[in-house]
């Protein structure tokens, strides 16, 4: 859970789970939101106004009147709704030592006040709520199964549908539901961790009715749209907004380039569209800003520009490919910038590069200011990340760099970014992570002597700490080491990411992690920065 005094944190739309056996609690009732026409509804109306019902019957045949304003989204939606469809994926959940489900047994001794603290992060005591029976000593963790809703898009006539990764991440069955109640067994064609995309594909033996991608670079801050879904699990729901904001970088990984919105998203939206007037998807609801997981009118979605693309290549080989460096980077701060001697604060701060690497053979250095990437300026490292990864790996790339005041050009041929690697972000990390840290792995030589670390160092070592964050109001420093996060070891950067993961798809706040300093080891709780839809 957050702290009280903590600031609402954007997160990861928690699917609905249960286990068979639990009823499901229903928190919210998702309304119709529907737009009002301009004029307020005592003004008077004058000679040549239409009466409201002329104004609707209007509205049904153009979607918009007086004003430029919707007076209903109700064609619209009538036409979209057949394409969204409910996504059901089972699996099990492993429980811990102890028999708590996905939680290790508490180091704490019984009847500590730290005991309620450590379920409180990890899960239910044994025989508990929502806890497993108790494991007998020496015998192998049980497991529990589970069910997760969310919601999805049908993208081609054949049954090719969009959702999000986190909606069907580890599951052993998933299930289509249409509109009209069909259910239909489903296909994981292919995910994509990085940008939270998923396809499935569903054979009918009919043509399906399908969405169009649309243009998400020509929509514009205040531009109307709608979000279908299956809130709550209800089923098909409308909710109507505006674009809130553009390009916003939420902290949920390197690619973040979100589409804001106060459409109403709650939890079962993940994986819905966001459509424009047109009838076009131009997002994939994917995240929130809450402090509770329900709606506050901050939601957020990808792209089509980003996820049309990542769809084409999950459709064409199950996967999608990266370019990448190996370096881990991170903003050019103003103290930073002025210690450097920089006369703007931009660029990519190269903090590690990676023995062995494309950007080591290419020579780039600990220190070394990324400023553009072939003549594209780079104000900020998600602009590297990005730019690196859209680039075939093979090609060669141009980098201008500031090195000791100094500019200079390095050219680099980009390397594969291992698909093991694409959820861990490994190369780079940047300071906009969940939880307000920038990550090296404690292998790399140069990170162990730049920070004094012993030769058997093991974990994901802090490099940087973004101020003001979760991470820096807890006291964490560059050179601390983080070995441990909820149950599972921490062997590198990759490790934290996957706890963080499965921390949201378990519908928690907070994650818990040891943190190794000079003066010992201790459990820290971080809350976490988004979870999504």
């Amino acid at each position: 859970m957050a702290c009280p005094h903590a600031r609402p944190q954007p997160h990861r739309i928690p699917d609905r789970r249960r286990a068979p056996g639990r009823s499901l609690l229903m928190g919210a009732t998702a309304a119709l939101a529907l737009a009002l026409a301009a004029p307020a509804a005592n003004a008077q109306r004058g000679p040549e106004q239409a009466p409201p019902q002329q104004q609707q019957r209007e509205a049904a045949t153009t979607g918009m009147q007086h004003g430029e304003r919707p007076v209903s989204f109700s064609q619209l939606a009538k036409a979209k709704l057949p394409a969204v469809v409910t996504i059901t994926a089972s699996g099990e959940a492993q429980a811990g030592p102890g028999g708590i489900p996905g939680g290790p047994a508490s180091p704490f001794p019984p009847g500590s006040p730290f005991e309620d603290f450590f379920e409180d992060f990890f899960g239910q005591p044994p025989g508990g709520p929502g806890g497993g029976a108790p494991g007998a000593p020496g015998q192998p963790p049980q497991s529990r199964p589970t069910r997760s809703l969310g919601s999805g898009f049908i993208i081609d006539p054949s049954g090719f549908i969009v959702t999000n990764n986190h909606v069907v991440e580890g599951a052993t069955e998933v299930q289509v539901t249409l509109e009209s109640g069909r259910t239909i067994q489903a296909e994981v064609v292919g995910t994509d961790p990085a940008t939270d995309i998923a396809l499935l594909r569903v054979d009918v033996g009919e043509e399906l009715p399908a969405l169009a991608w649309g243009d998400s670079d020509a929509a514009e801050v205040g531009d109307w749209i709608i979000a279908i879904g299956n809130p709550f699990g209800l089923g098909g729901s409308v909710t109507a907004g505006i674009i809130s904001a553009r390009a916003r970088d939420i902290g949920a990984g390197n690619y973040d380039d979100f589409i804001q919105t106060d459409a109403a998203i709650n939890s079962g939206n993940s994986g819905g569209p966001m459509i424009d007037m047109d009838g076009r998807v131009i997002g994939v609801n994917t995240a929130i800003f809450s402090r509770t997981g329900g709606s506050v009118g901050i939601g957020f979605s990808v792209p089509s520009a980003i996820a049309s693309s990542v769809v084409a290549e999950l459709r064409e080989q199950g996967f999608v490919t990266r370019g990448f460096l190996g370096v881990t980077i991170q903003p050019v701060t103003e103290e930073i910038a002025e210690a450097l001697g920089l006369q703007a604060q931009e660029g990519a701060l190269v903090s590690s590069v990676s023995p062995d690497s494309p950007a080591a053979r290419a020579g780039l250095q600990t220190g070394d200011v990324v400023v553009s990437v072939n003549g594209e300026t780079v104000e900020e490292p998600r602009d590297l990340s990005r730019r690196v990864a859209d680039i075939d790996p093979g090609e060669r790339v141009q980098l201008e760099v500031l090195r000791e005041g100094e500019r200079q050009t390095i050219q680099a041929q980009v390397g594969e970014l291992p698909r093991e690697q694409q959820t861990a972000e490994a190369a780079p990390q940047d300071q906009g992570s969940p939880l307000g840290l920038a990550l090296a792995p404690a292998g790399s030589p140069e990170v162990r002597q730049q920070f004094g670390l012993p030769d058997d160092a093991t974990g994901a070592v802090v490099v940087g700490v973004q101020p003001g964050s979760p991470a820096a109001e807890r006291g964490f420093q560059p050179g601390d080491l983080i070995t441990r996060a909820n149950r599972q070891p921490v062997q590198g950067p990759e490790d934290l990411t996957q706890a963080i993961q499965q921390a949201r798809k378990d519908g928690r706040d907070s994650l818990v992690v040891l943190r190794q300093t000079e003066q010992g080891a201790v459990f820290v709780p971080l809350p976490l920065s988004p979870d999504q839809g």
